[in-house]
């Protein structure tokens, strides 16, 4: 007998560009507000780059917290850096 998918994998198999990553630890974890929204950006461990995301809401600090992350790789330019988050 097969076992269920998890949600997670049910995303990955229909979103194959997606890329997730389980129990990472954040190193960093700064807010701001954008408009309408609170922007975050995290550090992860053992990672280069940033990951950014938007929510109505401020979290408390995720900084040495292991969390799961499921995104799409963008790259985002700034001044004449190109930056893949």
């Amino acid at each position: 007998m097969k076992s269920p998918k998890s949600p997670v994998d049910k995303l990955l198999s229909t979103n194959p560009e997606l890329t997730h990553s389980e129990q990472v630890k954040v190193t960093s974890h700064t807010q701001r507000e954008v408009d309408d929204w609170i922007v975050h950006t995290i550090m992860i461990e053992n990672h280069l780059v940033p990951f950014k995301f938007k929510r109505k809401g401020a979290y408390r600090s995720l900084t040495g917290s292991q969390v799961n992350i499921t995104y799409y790789p963008v790259t985002e330019k700034i001044g004449d850096l190109k930056l893949k988050r």
